[in-house]
């Protein structure tokens, strides 16, 4: 969604069209793939091998950027061929060619932040197919309701990972819902997770809790969906969270992020909107 979202903003900014290459998710097997399609009404069509071979010619090979993305070979690179240089927010993005090829995660706002009304746009969930999470979205509507989002999954079971991210601790969610529920009246936590027991056996909230649980494999982006509806937000150092919250348009939300985002030193500065807070 990110690399989505910096692409469009810069085809929107130059008024040239977007297109997207999902070929690296042919071998993908992490979460459920490539699926902007089927939860979004994205506009963006696909590129195909044709059109990247025509923009970079040997360069498209995956196995040619992983040499090139290393700042060694720079002098090698195709000006159409355009790395993200770090984790921070890169301004230099607005000087690339017209025709260009973007390769990076692009975790910030900023390279979206004023065509965000598009962006919604295209982010604009399709209907509920399953009536548990149509009654749901009612109840959400009806309430001061506020998604607390608890990642663990591969965050636990797979060591890079958890190298590279690590866990948000329980005090952490704790100090979160202290902190909202002195500035929200009749507060009423909505809990996302994908170990929705450790989270039961471990969290003690003195308000009302609806914890989500029904939505597995292919329809776990509903989850998202459901996050968005609320009216604020906790969430974990998982970019499907703050997707959750940043869909919230709500000029008054509330977001409780982690302050401390990765586990390992990478800088997490350009990576929350101003305005939320962390702890």
């Amino acid at each position: 969604m990110f690399q989505y979202a910096a692409g469009r903003a810069l085809s929107l900014r130059r008024g040239v069209s977007h297109s997207l290459d999902i070929s690296a998710f042919s071998h993908y097997e992490l979460h459920n793939g490539f699926e902007l399609y089927q939860v979004f009404c994205c506009p963006s069509p696909l590129a195909s091998e044709v059109d990247i071979r025509r923009l970079l010619g040997w360069q498209s090979s995956v196995t040619m950027q992983r040499f090139l993305r290393h700042s060694i070979f720079a002098f090698l690179r195709r000006r159409a061929l355009v790395f993200e240089p770090s984790f921070r927010y890169w301004p230099g993005i607005d000087d690339a060619p017209l025709r260009c090829y973007l390769l990076g995660y692009w975790q910030s706002e900023k390279y979206f932040q004023y065509e965000s009304k598009t962006i919604r746009s295209d982010f604009s969930f399709k209907p509920f197919s399953a009536p548990q999470n149509r009654l749901l979205a009612e109840r959400i509507n009806s309430e001061e309701a506020i998604s607390l989002h608890v990642r663990r999954g591969d965050y636990v079971h797979d060591p890079k990972t958890n190298t590279t991210l690590g866990l948000c601790a329980l005090s952490y969610y704790e100090d979160a819902v202290n902190y909202i529920s002195k500035r929200v009246n009749n507060p009423s936590f909505y809990i996302f997770s994908d170990d929705p027991f450790w989270v039961r056996l471990h969290f003690d909230i003195s308000f009302p809790c609806t914890f989500i649980e029904h939505n597995h494999g292919a329809q776990s982006f509903n989850d998202m969906h459901l996050m968005s509806l609320c009216r604020h937000h906790i969430i974990a150092n998982s970019s499907f969270s703050w997707w959750g919250a940043w869909l919230n348009p709500r000029p008054n939300k509330i977001v409780i992020a982690p302050k401390k985002w990765f586990a390992n030193d990478y800088s997490s500065e350009d990576l929350l909107p101003d305005g939320w807070i962390t702890l």
